[in-house]
């Protein structure tokens, strides 16, 4: 209970603790203290307000005596889950409807991108590196924390990047932040401006559109093919670009591989464009097929590529973390827009993921999740082939967190997914995923919360009674 809430005015000529106990009253009246709710001690709400024991007991003694509040000995005093009646009109139902209820927070959706495997996740494991942490904090720990962000999880991401990508760097060279659209703001507010103009893959990231978008960046769609980024097609089409976005090892979202060809392509553009590159990295950790392709970073002589990753994709979204590799020369003017922002992910949840990573719990944590994946993905294309059979054809790429599957030419995918989204499914309408109107069909449907076959077939049964 929020003591801006219960501000009392000591000029009024209303006593002290008459104030309080309508303070209190109003509480109870609009629902801030609920039914059976326990209210703060005596001396603890005297303490937060700064008034004397006596006004507040005084205060209370008045509340018990009109049945506001019941006394519970050792256990508090809580607000009586019989309230009078004398508390006030029932609500209107014009008034129900101003005061719209928050959302509780809900389980995952069948098919939703962009969410590990939530039932395969560590818990346990996490649980107590957190409380571990928690138990060693430090005063240092518990001050605002770097802009920048924590400079253990920094060393741990130059060790990671450089086994796992492929990429050199130093820790001043990375920057953390909350998600991959938190990152796309850093970049557009540190190196961009309102209307420079970009690449962007056709079809493309979604919110990665929106939120380039929304800073004032005007984006020229791209055509992705069977090779990646249509290099040729973008010198052809846009001469003043100033930057491309692109995911060059898993193409979001059609899955497909960037060639080194049209790597190499794009890098020779970037470097006589005086441009820049975004190279989303969201889920190159998940491939069933092949050898893992080295991120476009690490060909990055000219020092032209921004390297993003996240960990919701790895961990889970609920913690809200991610991470920016810069070129060397960039590396003043991202810290100090960074320090202009005010930007600090918080402390503990850094530190549990340095831990997570240091203590080779995160290498074991992927090796399984791609075994797992690999599976659940045979599972749901299975089904969705049995169900849906000439229907769908599916694009099934060498990685990946979720399957492509294209409907007939002329089909509304979009009427589909809306059904689906109606039925209590996720997944997304591809056709939605372009800029231009030259487009496709087709279903993007997450595999990685797929538990086991008979799960996959129940929700291929479903999807297959909204696609006829």
């Amino acid at each position: 209970m929020s003591n801006t809430r219960l501000r009392l005015d000591r000029t009024q000529s209303v006593p002290i603790y008459r104030q309080l106990y309508q303070r209190l009253r109003e509480a109870m009246t609009d629902g801030r203290l609920p039914p059976g709710k326990r209210v703060p001690s005596v001396r603890s709400l005297a303490s937060e307000l700064n008034l004397s024991r006596g006004t507040v007991e005084l205060a209370y003694q008045l509340l018990v005596s009109e049945g506001y509040l019941l006394p519970r000995g050792p256990a508090g005093t809580i607000v009586s889950p019989h309230l009078p009646d004398s508390m006030g009109p029932t609500p209107t139902p014009d008034t129900m409807a101003q005061q719209a209820p928050e959302p509780d927070l809900e389980p995952p959706l069948p098919f939703q991108l962009g969410l590990p495997a939530l039932d395969a996740f560590p818990h346990k494991l996490w649980a107590r590196l957190t409380q571990r942490r928690l138990r060693a904090q430090s005063s240092a720990e518990l001050n605002y924390p770097p802009p920048t962000g924590h400079p253990a999880l920094k060393r741990a991401l130059v060790s990671y990047l450089g086994v796992s990508r492929g990429i050199a760097c130093q820790p001043e060279q990375i920057f953390i932040t909350d998600s991959y659209r938190d990152t796309l703001g850093l970049i557009c507010r540190a190196l961009l401006a309102p209307g420079d103009s970009g690449w962007f893959e056709e079809p493309g990231y979604v919110m990665a559109r929106e939120r380039l978008l929304g800073a004032g960046m005007l984006l020229n769609p791209v055509s992705v093919d069977a090779e990646g980024l249509n290099v040729e097609e973008g010198c052809s089409r846009t001469t003043q670009a100033r930057f491309a976005v692109v995911t060059p090892t898993h193409q979001s979202p059609t899955g497909v591989t960037m060639t080194l060809a049209r790597r190499r392509a794009l890098m020779a553009w970037a470097k006589r464009e005086e441009a820049w590159i975004i190279e989303d990295d969201y889920d190159s950790e998940y491939r069933y097929r092949g050898q893992p392709e080295p991120a476009l970073k690490s060909l990055d002589g000219d020092e032209r590529v921004l390297y993003t990753g996240t960990f919701s994709k790895v961990l889970f979204p609920a913690i809200k973390l991610a991470y920016l590799v810069v070129p060397r020369a960039q590396v003043a003017t991202f810290q100090r827009t960074m320090q202009g922002l005010g930007h600090g992910a918080p402390t503990l949840s850094q530190a549990v993921v340095t831990d997570f990573i240091e203590e080779g719990h995160f290498a074991r944590h992927l090796k399984r999740m791609r075994a797992l994946y690999q599976v659940r993905r045979e599972h749901l294309s299975q089904a969705l082939e049995h169900h849906l059979g000439d229907r769908v054809q599916l694009d099934l790429q060498a990685g990946g967190m979720h399957l492509l599957a294209r409907l007939p030419e002329g089909a509304d995918d979009v009427t589909i997914a809306n059904r689906a989204a109606s039925a209590g499914l996720g997944g997304h309408a591809l056709s939605a995923w372009y800029l231009s109107s030259a487009r496709q069909s087709g279903l993007l449907l997450s595999f990685t919360n797929v538990i086991d076959a008979a799960h996959a077939d129940a929700l291929a049964t479903r999807l297959a009674a909204l696609t006829v």
